[in-house]
């Protein structure tokens, strides 16, 4: 024994074998998929590195769509493995227009792969999922959607939207651990990956990690990671408790009374709800105000905000409702926290009406 003393994880269990499966079946069930479940020891931007990776190749042909520096890095991992990718960049801290997207389909040349991220909590905006998807169905693509943040704060389908790759991390609106993540693979995406050499002997191979399926989903791929383990169950445990439609609806609830405190405020949100994530309020910071003012006053009250992330020109704020922060007391503590900064830099605000907005809305 050391002079520090106990530690609790000393001699962790490891995790069972037979509770593997189970846990890639319970993952399935939120994502409302019967493809193939793959767990993924390692924060979801590993997971969403190995689909670039495991997809990417030349002569493959790829639309990405950048909304975030997130949309930006997968761009870049499947230019690495060859595949001629064309980027549709939307407007800093917009979401893309479907008009746009659409545009490209129709002029050619084929594309194998669409990718595209589904919120973002980097700048609070949603975008048109379920228009892409239709649009990429009708023309046959492969798509690939990170669902890291929108899981759990938004509804997803996977099989109804005919998602080919669906990747998740539950350390968003699930509430879960960072360290451990997953996807859904699609039959189609697996003719797309194993067609044509398909890497392996990687942690970003996907087709390693569907040895474990082809075994019947015995021998386990790699050792699992006991703690990101244990504590995803733990997560799911709470989600299942809750109902995941009662999940969505509780970040659906935050996001529109965040909006209904800022709006009493006098602070308009940055975009309209129909094209805003229900995750976190973003807005636009006055200009004669300071950001990292407004951030630090804001601290000093025991409130994080923090800024748009990849946003520039945009000056934006986030106001944080994901996972266990979409409560009454969070999103209340948010808007006050922001009036109060606001009215310290001599900006006027009305933080009673703001406060009555959010109370009326969560009492209907």
């Amino acid at each position: 024994m050391s002079g520090l003393g106990w530690n609790p994880l000393h001699g962790a269990p490891s995790y069972p074998l037979e509770r593997y499966a189970c846990l890639a079946d319970r993952v399935g069930s939120v994502l409302r998929s019967r493809n193939d479940i793959l767990l993924v020891q390692a924060e979801a931007v590993v997971a969403l590195e190995a689909a670039a990776t495991s997809l990417a190749r030349p002569g493959l042909s790829a639309l990405n769509i950048v909304t975030s520096p997130y949309g930006g890095w997968f761009g870049q991992w499947l230019r690495r493995g060859g595949a001629a990718v064309r980027d549709i960049t939307a407007e800093p801290g917009q979401p893309v227009e479907i008009e746009a997207i659409a545009k490209v389909l129709d002029a050619g040349p084929r594309i194998d792969v669409l990718a595209l991220v589904h919120a973002e909590s980097a700048s609070g905006i949603l975008n048109p999922l379920p228009e892409i998807l239709a649009l990429a169905r009708a023309r046959d693509i492969v798509t690939v959607v990170d669902a890291v943040a929108s899981i759990g704060g938004h509804w997803l389908d996977v099989d109804d939207f005919g998602i080919d790759i669906a990747v998740i991390g539950p350390q968003k609106a699930l509430g879960g651990p960072a360290g451990v993540s997953a996807l859904s693979v699609s039959r189609r995406a697996w003719d797309l990956i194993l067609s044509d050499g398909a890497p392996r002997d990687s942690i970003l191979s996907l087709a390693d990690l569907k040895t474990w399926v082809d075994g019947g989903r015995q021998a386990l791929p790699g050792t699992p990671a006991p703690l990101e383990f244990f504590a995803l169950e733990t997560a799911l445990d709470r989600i299942e408790a809750e109902g995941l439609e009662n999940v969505v609806a509780r970040h659906a609830l935050a996001a529109s009374a965040t909006r209904a405190g800022l709006a009493a405020l006098g602070m308009g949100v940055w975009v309209p709800a129909a094209k805003a994530s229900n995750l976190v309020t973003a807005v636009s910071v006055p200009k004669a105000l300071a950001p990292d003012a407004l951030i630090a006053a804001a601290g000093r009250l025991g409130v994080e905000l923090t800024e748009g992330v990849g946003t520039a020109p945009a000056r934006l704020l986030r106001l944080n409702h994901t996972g266990q922060r979409a409560v009454f007391q969070t999103v209340l503590s948010n808007v006050m926290a922001y009036g109060a900064a606001l009215r310290q830099a001599g900006y006027p605000c009305d933080i009673a009406a703001a406060a009555e907005a959010i109370s009326t809305a969560y009492s209907r």
